[in-house]
């Protein structure tokens, strides 16, 4: 939005890909913890597997900035977070949106948020950092954005102060289509004008929003970070798009195929846009991502293609991870992100703990 475009300052998007990418998430801000870096993060931008470590971190931000230390991060968000991932949620919350007449599956998925890991309002977020929960509105087809001064199209304008609990501003940047969406959020409040917002005052698409998940826009989050931050940290645990010599021609999955392909260039564009600012001096920062040859940084913890390849095929899906797919999601996050710091922004860090496996019985290497 213009009155925080303020080009200063670090961000750090945190994309979406189910509890794969909150379990990454979780080794690579273990790192960043351990280096100095989490909180001097000015702004985080999250879609949603990002959104539901990012709205666990929101909630605890005061009493994690009080005592940054490693002991600290692992009680109040890997432990609680580790936790909620072994929990089935995305078929059970299904099933029971499809039985009720009265509960969507959405509905059930922000019960959950809201009784394992964040009962506050984003009114009660902090005022710094900034915490930005990425959606998407599916009737304007543009981002919204949901932070505690703020929620906003910028086709419809900006709704100030809004009062939305935090459960259902991660449950509608996770709200994965056809199955979780949309979250519906009826009478959000009045939008005020703002420049080029066409929609504002048409009550068709003000008096009741359908959101999705953020990924369907911005599965990395970064748009909100672009112009704001003179320093972006990009943590990307979203699906590499893989050839296939076969695949399904039926119209359904078809139609899915062709999804994938839209998405993954989107991504890739944004990707690229990205790398271009970085290599033009136009902003600092680095780009972890979950298929990233850890080699390419030149150097870090030892880590072996075969046990690292997998990773990135890894479902998305909320339901149970195991300790072993856990741990070495968690340990790929941690080592991707010391490698890519150290050999980007080696000026961030000011921890000098000696990067070692979060979880030593997944090691990597």
């Amino acid at each position: 939005m213009p009155e925080d475009a303020t080009d200063t300052g670090i961000g750090l998007a945190l994309s979406g890909g189910g509890f794969r990418a909150t379990l990454f998430h979780v080794g690579a801000l273990r790192r960043l913890v351990e280096l100095g870096i989490l909180t001097k993060v000015d702004r985080f931008s999250s879609v949603s597997g990002g959104s539901i470590i990012a709205g666990r971190l929101a909630q605890v931000w005061p009493a994690l900035a009080a005592d940054p230390s490693v002991a600290n991060y692992n009680r109040l968000v890997a432990e609680p977070l580790r936790a909620f991932c072994r929990m089935d949620i995305d078929v059970a919350a299904a099933g029971e949106g499809m039985l009720s007449p009265f509960t969507s599956a959405a509905d059930v998925v922000e019960r959950k948020y809201r009784k394992h890991l964040f009962d506050a309002d984003l009114a009660d977020l902090p005022d710094a950092p900034v915490f930005v929960f990425n959606a998407t509105n599916m009737a304007t087809g543009r981002a919204f954005r949901f932070t505690k001064a703020y929620m906003a199209d910028y086709r419809l304008g900006i709704v100030r102060n809004p009062k939305v609990p935090l459960a259902r501003a991660v449950a509608a940047s996770s709200a994965f289509p056809p199955f979780f969406s949309p979250v519906v959020i009826d009478s959000p409040g009045v939008f005020e004008m703002l420049k080029g917002a066409d929609l504002n005052g048409d009550t068709a698409y003000t008096r009741r929003l359908h959101l999705a998940d953020g990924g369907v826009y911005d599965n990395m989050g970064l748009e909100t970070l672009w112009r704001r931050c003179a320093t972006v940290l990009v943590s990307d645990a979203g699906a590499p798009f893989a050839a296939a010599s076969k695949f399904d021609t039926d119209w359904a999955r078809q139609s899915m195929r062709a999804l994938d392909v839209a998405t993954d260039q989107a991504r890739a564009l944004r990707k690229r846009m990205l790398v271009a600012d970085f290599q033009a001096g136009a902003r600092a920062g680095t780009y972890w991502g979950i298929d990233t040859d850890i080699t390419d940084y030149g150097g870090g913890l030892a880590c072996s293609p075969a046990k690292v390849g997998p990773l990135a095929a890894m479902r998305t899906r909320l339901n149970a991870f195991d300790a072993e797919e856990q741990g070495r999601l968690i340990n790929w996050g941690y080592a991707l992100a010391d490698a890519a710091v150290r050999r980007w922004t080696p000026q961030l860090a000011s921890g000098t703990v000696k990067a070692a496996w979060p979880c030593p019985a997944q090691a990597l290497g």
